[in-house]
């Protein structure tokens, strides 16, 4: 069974899937020779890092993505934040729930999406007119310490699929604005574990009032969920 139920988006996701998974192993092989994960790279290292990974996806991986669709139509998710848009795989994953939500119940929805890479937005603004779901995507270009400063209304949902260092404080900017019982998702957390460790000492204090648990998809993907303070 169909979990979109849209085969026009979804013959444009597996395309963009595909083209994602044959990247896969030279980006493993390209990691394998650099410590990408180990801290932030500046200088001539982020530069060869940004200019090896300009033309890769990385998208999330399909069955991490139809989870996430589901949570929010199971939570009725209509403000979702995404960290980490790339060329627009997840979003359209999000935004597919944001309008399916709106279909079954009214009412108005929104993704903002975040990328700093401006061929990487081009790119997802194609993709985001090729699925007829530009109207429901709020793409931000530029650095998301800036572009999600400005966050109106209560956020359902946040993915967080983002540079390691960057995830924390991506969650710092929206915390304030997340409803009780928002959804926070992270990917590799389990592989990544100690690169992301700025973000579970987040989750995990108290003060913050998330729970948060691992599932077992393949890397590891974080579920969170803001109890209350």
């Amino acid at each position: 069974m169909s979990i979109l139920n849209d085969p026009p988006l979804e013959r444009l996701l597996a395309s963009l899937h595909a083209r994602s998974d044959g990247q896969i192993p030279e980006m493993n092989d390209y990691y394998a020779r650099h410590d990408v994960y180990a801290g932030t790279p500046s200088g001539p290292d982020a530069a060869r890092i940004k200019a090896f990974r300009s033309d890769k996806l990385v998208a999330l991986d399909q069955d991490k993505a139809e989870f996430c669709y589901l949570l929010c139509r199971a939570g009725h998710a209509r403000r979702i934040v995404e960290a980490g848009t790339s060329y627009g795989v997840s979003t359209l994953y999000l935004a597919a729930a944001v309008r399916d939500t709106i279909r079954a119940m009214g009412g108005d929805g929104v993704v903002i999406a975040t990328e700093y890479e401006p061929a990487k937005a081009r790119a997802a603004r194609e993709h985001f007119a090729q699925a007829g779901l530009a109207a429901f995507i709020d793409l931000r270009e530029g650095d998301l310490r800036q572009t999600l400063q400005r966050i109106d209304g209560p956020i359902d949902f946040v993915l967080l699929d983002i540079w390691t260092p960057m995830a924390r404080p991506a969650l710092e900017l929206v915390v304030p604005h997340l409803r009780p019982g928002a959804m926070v998702v992270c990917d590799n957390t389990k592989d990544h574990r100690a690169a992301y460790a700025d973000l579970f000492a987040f989750l995990e204090d108290p003060a913050n009032g998330f729970r948060t648990m691992t599932l077992p998809f393949g890397g590891g993907l974080e579920l969170s969920v803001r109890c209350g303070v």
